[in-house]
Order: structure tokens, then C-alpha cells, then sequence
């Protein structure tokens, strides 16, 4: 491939949607704005284009959905189905090595300026239309072919049965969806978590909602336990505390990730001192005013790190959220909280 599809973190910013996807542009742009983002690179929807090209693979792909006609939308079996075939397909069709080479040269050179021999990294989904929760993200990933191996199960990933249906269901092509994938350092995480500048259920932008759990986010945003919450007032800086019994927790095994027991000394604590709160609040309300709306924000607090340089981004994306009316009953509350979790 002449053409450049691998970029640092740093040469990228939003008006690179298109050319690598959300989440790596939003990295980028935040780079950009002086926030504390882990290095890494970006793969282009071009290096997902180009594998689909030299080796045949997207035409093969285009040709059995083709085949599949109009009915595929009206069946969850036969779109579980497609998934399963298409996904057949790829694991089948290793990467051509001119690609598995520049992948594996730029991780090396992530490893060099990190100073990390086999730096643990993500190796996370970034497309140009959101669809969360739908393809696949590999935490402490180590190794360039390890590293290859799980970007082509990210490319993969993009015929999720989920990912196929949602196609579907938005008129988009079925057989293709060119993906970015992020390439960042993993950070030695104490706590993780997300940061709302809105109240997403009420429409109240006048705080700040944190959520978070010890260990990895992916605990967090999974929904798999309750966090500890914490409202911060915008112009007061005042915290109003939630702080939940956590016992379950994602840690690292030095090679991948487990969901574990927290150590009972910890489940009762706070996940996130008075420092490390307003620290988020400062830097999410100032992304807040760059992009002119409310953000939905992942941190992570690295534990290797002294304060303020521990507090460390993944990402950040407009926040979903209901404005509330004046005067709203309890029941137009309801209807309007089901419709948010419907999204």
C-alpha cells in the first residue's frame, strides 16, 4: 500500500471522522486540546479497505448478502446466520503481509517511545457512524502479531449480528462499513469510570455526573454493577456522594483482562478522592466549551502516576440526554427515561 493509512494520535483531530472514525479523531482532538490522552496510533478505514480489496474479501462478502435478498431483514435467525458466515470468511482470510508488517512496525515504534518492550495496548473499534457496544475492544494486547491478530478480529467484528441488524434497521449498506481501529497504551488503572456534563435523565446543566469503579471501566460501562456516583454543581463546585458497596471489578492479568472479587478493604471506598473529582470536572467542562455541548467522557486514574498527571482520557463524544420541560409530571419523566435507554 503506497497510500499513508496509519497515523499518530497527534496528527489527527474531528475533521478526521471519516478517514479513521470517531473515537481515534475524538483522541486526536483531544491531543490537540493539551488533555492527558495515552499515545497511540490509528488505523484508517483505508487499511480495512484495502485488506477487504487485495484479498478478494469484499467481494465475496458484497456477493453473499447480495444473495441473502430483502428477507434478511425480517429475520434475526438469518441475519445470525450472515454473521456467522461473514465472520467464517474473514477468520479465514489472514492479513497480506505488507499490511501485518505496517501494523506491526508502528506498534514497535509505539513500544519504542513508551519505553516498553511488548507495551500492553487497546486495540479498540472507531467508526464514522456510533454504534456502541457493537464491535469488539481487546484490552493488554502485547506483541505485534498479537496486535495484528486483534485488529483483523476488530475488522471481524463489524458483521456482529448486532452491528449487521443495526445496518438493517438504518437503511445503511449491509455488506460493508469501513472501521477505524485505535491502537493506545494501557494505563495501570486504580479506577475508571465516565463523566457526564449533563444529567442525562433530566436535562440539568447546571452539574456534573461522574460514575466509577476501581480497576478497568469496562465494569462501568457495561452495566454489570452499580458505581459510585458523584454530582458536582458546575458554578459552586459542591459533590453530592453516592458511594456504593463495589465488589466485583475488571483488573488486568498482564496478558488480557478478568472480572475478579475487590478486595473487601476497598468495596466500602470511595473509588475517587476530592482532588481527582474536581480534577475531571475542570477538564471535562472546559472540552464542554470547546465543542459548544454537553460531553460524555471516559477517564481513567492511573495508578503509577502522581496527581494531576494520574487522571488520564480514553474518550469523549456528545452526551445523549432529555431536556426536561417546566413543570413535567411524573409521567412525562418516565416515557422520557424509557426513550433515553432505548436509544
Amino acid at each position: 500500500m503506497a497510500r499513508k493509512w496509519i497515523y499518530a494520535l497527534e496528527e489527527l483531530g474531528q475533521e478526521h471522522l471519516d478517514l479513521v472514525g470517531k473515537k481515534c479523531a475524538n483522541l486526536g482532538e483531544m491531543t490537540k486540546l493539551g488533555m492527558r490522552v495515552p499515545p497511540g496510533f490509528a488505523i484508517s478505514v483505508d487499511g480495512f479497505e484495502e485488506y477487504m480489496r487485495a484479498t478478494g474479501l469484499g467481494a465475496r462478502i458484497e456477493a453473499y448478502f447480495a444473495s441473502q435478498g430483502a428477507d434478511l431483514k425480517k429475520s434475526i435467525q438469518r441475519q445470525m446466520d450472515a454473521s456467522r458466515v461473514a465472520k467464517e470468511m474473514i477468520a479465514e482470510t489472514p492479513l497480506p503481509a505488507s499490511i501485518a508488517d505496517e501494523i506491526e512496525r508502528n506498534y514497535e515504534a509505539l513500544c519504542v517511545r513508551c519505553d516498553a518492550p511488548d507495551l500492553a495496548v487497546a486495540v479498540r473499534s472507531s467508526g464514522s457512524v456510533s454504534m456502541p457496544g457493537q464491535m469488539e475492544t481487546y484490552l493488554h494486547v502485547r506483541g505485534g502479531s498479537e496486535v495484528t491478530r486483534r485488529v483483523l478480529e476488530v475488522w471481524e467484528s463489524t458483521f456482529n449480528t448486532r452491528a449487521i441488524a443495526f445496518r438493517l434497521e438504518k437503511g445503511m449498506p449491509v455488506d460493508k462499513t469501513p472501521i477505524g481501529v485505535a491502537v493506545i497504551r494501557m494505563v495501570n488503572a486504580k479506577s475508571a469510570g465516565v463523566i457526564l456534563t449533563v444529567l442525562p435523565t433530566t436535562g440539568d446543566l447546571d452539574h456534573v455526573m461522574i460514575e466509577g469503579n476501581w480497576g478497568l471501566g469496562e465494569s462501568v460501562v457495561s452495566g454489570e454493577i452499580t458505581p459510585d456516583n458523584f454530582i458536582v454543581n458546575k458554578a459552586s463546585l459542591a459533590i453530592e456522594r453516592k458511594v456504593s458497596k463495589k465488589t466485583r471489578w475488571v483488573v488486568s492479568t498482564g496478558n488480557g483482562t478478568v472480572k475478579a472479587d475487590v478486595p473487601i478493604h476497598l468495596q466500602d471506598l470511595p473509588c475517587l478522592d476530592d482532588n481527582e473529582i474536581l480534577e475531571l470536572v475542570r477538564v471535562a467542562l472546559r472540552v464542554e466549551k470547546h465543542f459548544g455541548a454537553p460531553q460524555d467522557m471516559e477517564w481513567v486514574v492511573d495508578q503509577d502516576l502522581p496527581y494531576p498527571e494520574n487522571v488520564i482520557w480514553v474518550q469523549a463524544r456528545a452526551a445523549k440526554f432529555i431536556p426536561l420541560r417546566k413543570g413535567a409530571d411524573a409521567d412525562y419523566i418516565v416515557d422520557q427515561m424509557a426513550r433515553l435507554f432505548r436509544r
